[in-house]
C-alpha cells in the first residue's frame, strides 16, 4: 500500500501535465526558440479547478489548480498553484502534501519564478527557481535533509517550468488548427535538469463528465518507457475544445496499474461554458 501511495503521489504531481517522467528522456533537442504567443487567453485569475484521483475504483487522492495575479519586480504575473494531496485511507497510511508554484509574466507567458514544495511521508523538499530569459540563464535554491545549496546554471533563453509549459500550452498550442499526427515541443526545466517535453495530438473524442458530454481535443504526452510506463503511448489527456481549454480527463497506464484523474469542479473560468460553476 506505502508503494501504491509513492506512486499516487507521482500521479497527483502529473495532473499539472509536465513532470519529468512525461519527457522522453533522450538526447534530442528541443528548444523554446519559436515561442510565440498567440494572444488567446484560456484562463484569467480566480480560475479554480479540482481533480479527483482514482486508481482503478478507489479515490486515493485530489489535485487543485488555482490561478491568481500579483506583481514581481515592477511586472504584473500570473501566479499558478497546482497542489496534491492524498485522502482517505491512503492519507492515513502514507501523507502526500505536494505543490508546484510557477509565477508568470503576463506579455511573454514566460516564468519569472517557480516552486516546488514537496511532503511525502517523512520525506520534505523545496526548491526555489529564478528565471534569467535574456540570458538563458536559471539559478537554483534548494532545501532538503542535507542541507541548503544554491546553484547558476545555463539552460537556454524561454525556458519553461512544469506548470507554465501547460499554461502555455493552454493558451497557444491546444486549438483547433492543430492536425491529427501534430507533436507539441517544449524544453522545460524540472528538479535540476532539461526536459524535452512532446505531447501528439490524437484528434477530437466525446468525454463523459459530470455536466455531460465535452467534445475535447485528444493529446498522448510521449512517456518514458521502463520506469514507470510499458509504452510510450501510455498516457492521454483530453483538453475541451474550447476556448477554455481546460483538462476534463486525464488517464495513466503504468506498471502498477492504471489511474485517472478527473475535473470535478471548475469556478472562475475566463469564457462562459456550459459546463463549470
Amino acid at each position: 500500500m506505502k508503494m501504491m501511495n509513492k506512486i499516487l503521489a507521482m500521479t497527483i504531481a502529473m495532473i499539472a501535465m509536465s513532470t519529468s517522467v512525461m519527457a522522453e528522456n533522450d538526447n534530442s533537442v528541443v528548444t523554446n526558440d519559436n515561442l510565440k504567443p498567440t494572444g488567446h487567453r484560456a484562463f484569467q485569475p480566480g480560475e479554480d479547478l479540482t481533480f479527483t484521483v482514482k486508481y482503478g475504483f478507489i479515490k486515493g487522492g485530489e489535485g487543485h489548480f488555482f490561478v491568481t495575479d500579483t506583481i514581481i519586480d515592477g511586472k504584473k504575473v500570473q501566479h499558478i498553484t497546482v497542489g496534491g494531496r492524498t485522502t482517505g485511507l491512503a492519507d492515513k497510511i502514507f501523507k502526500v502534501r505536494d505543490t508546484y508554484e510557477s509565477y508568470m509574466d503576463c506579455e511573454s507567458q514566460l516564468p519569472l519564478v517557480s516552486l516546488r514544495k514537496i511532503s511525502e511521508g517523512k520525506y520534505r523538499y523545496f526548491d526555489r527557481t529564478t528565471y534569467d530569459n535574456i540570458n538563458g540563464q536559471v539559478s537554483i535554491h534548494k532545501e532538503n535533509r542535507h542541507g541548503v545549496k544554491d546553484t547558476t546554471e545555463t539552460v537556454g533563453r524561454n525556458m519553461l517550468d512544469i506548470v507554465s509549459a501547460f499554461y502555455y500550452a493552454r493558451n497557444n498550442n491546444f486549438n483547433a488548427t492543430m492536425q491529427v499526427g501534430d507533436t507539441i515541443n517544449f524544453s522545460t526545466y524540472f528538479g535540476g535538469q532539461i526536459f524535452p517535453l512532446r505531447i501528439r495530438y490524437q484528434g477530437t473524442e466525446m468525454v463523459d463528465t459530470k455536466w455531460g458530454k465535452i467534445n475535447c481535443y485528444k493529446f498522448a504526452p510521449v512517456t518514458e518507457v521502463g520506469r514507470t510506463f510499458k509504452s510510450k503511448d501510455d498516457m492521454h489527456l483530453w483538453i475541451t475544445a474550447d476556448a477554455n481549454r481546460l483538462p476534463v480527463k486525464i488517464e495513466f497506464k503504468m506498471l502498477v496499474g492504471s489511474f485517472t484523474c478527473e475535473l470535478t469542479q471548475c469556478k472562475g473560468l475566463a469564457h462562459v461554458a456550459a459546463y463549470g460553476n
